[in-house]
């Protein structure tokens, strides 16, 4: 079953109760046509593991008793990934729900000097809002305690500004080696270019500011598939360690 999410600042674990609504309760109640008396396993995106069995549903939202709760520990490792904007929407969108399947802490939109498609500013709120659903249906889909952060576009200069980073990568097409990296319990950020790619300039100021350019193979990957490959090799990673409890 899909684990459900507690509207933001409307769950009391003191008095044991919470509300769900908008999307989620549409889903809930229109979609799969939830019940009162069944229990649904929920969450807030932050941590918290509960029960909850639905007692009331009205038109908007839906009211229940919470119990059994937990506080997941929050992944010591964590990867983000400052990605370009893509021209087709519907790729960008892929990224989106791939990576935050596979783990992804951060998604941290990026506009390039080959950037193509570039919202306007009176566009951007419902750009992110979209986004932000794609990411909370996927997190839905695979049982994510913690919801992956989305921001608004940054510029690339605001990119190589990103503060908190213990490895900073940048997957480039004529890049020949690969820097080995372990990182079991460290923040990992990666940035990945658009069509067309980086500047070699941008690879100079990525450089110039702490970032390792990585070859991801002699094959030329779409920038969504670079995105997702570079949160599955975090994950492979972890994998591979004898306890990965620092992942998801």
């Amino acid at each position: 079953m899909d684990l459900f999410y507690l509207s933001p600042g409307q769950v009391d674990l003191v008095r044991g109760r919470a509300v769900i609504d908008g999307d989620e309760f549409h889903h809930l109640v229109r979609v799969l046509r939830k019940r009162e008396g069944e229990s649904i396993p929920v969450t807030d995106g932050a941590g918290l593991s509960a029960e909850l069995t639905i007692e009331s549903i009205g038109k908007r939202s839906l009211e229940g008793a919470i119990r059994n709760c937990t506080i997941i520990p929050r992944p010591t490792t964590r990867v983000a990934v400052a990605i370009s904007l893509l021209k087709a929407p519907q790729r960008f969108d892929f990224f989106l729900e791939k990576a935050t399947e596979l783990g992804i802490d951060r998604i941290i939109p990026m506009t390039t000097h080959r950037t193509v498609s570039t919202p306007s500013s009176d566009k951007i709120e419902r750009k992110v809002e979209r986004w932000r659903s794609i990411v909370h249906s996927a997190a839905r889909q695979c049982r994510r305690h913690y919801l992956p952060e989305i921001s608004e576009p940054v510029s690339f200069a605001g990119a190589l500004r990103l503060e908190g980073y213990d490895i900073r990568l940048m997957p480039y097409e004529s890049e020949r080696g690969f820097t080995d990296f372990e990182p079991a319990g460290k923040s990992v950020l990666f940035l990945v270019g658009g069509e067309g790619g980086f500047t070699a300039k941008e690879v100079d100021d990525a450089v110039a500011a702490g970032f390792t350019p990585v070859s991801f193979g002699s094959t030329i990957l779409r920038a969504e598939t670079a995105g997702i490959f570079a949160v599955a090799l975090v994950r492979s990673r972890m994998l591979m360690v004898e306890d990965p409890a620092g992942w998801l």
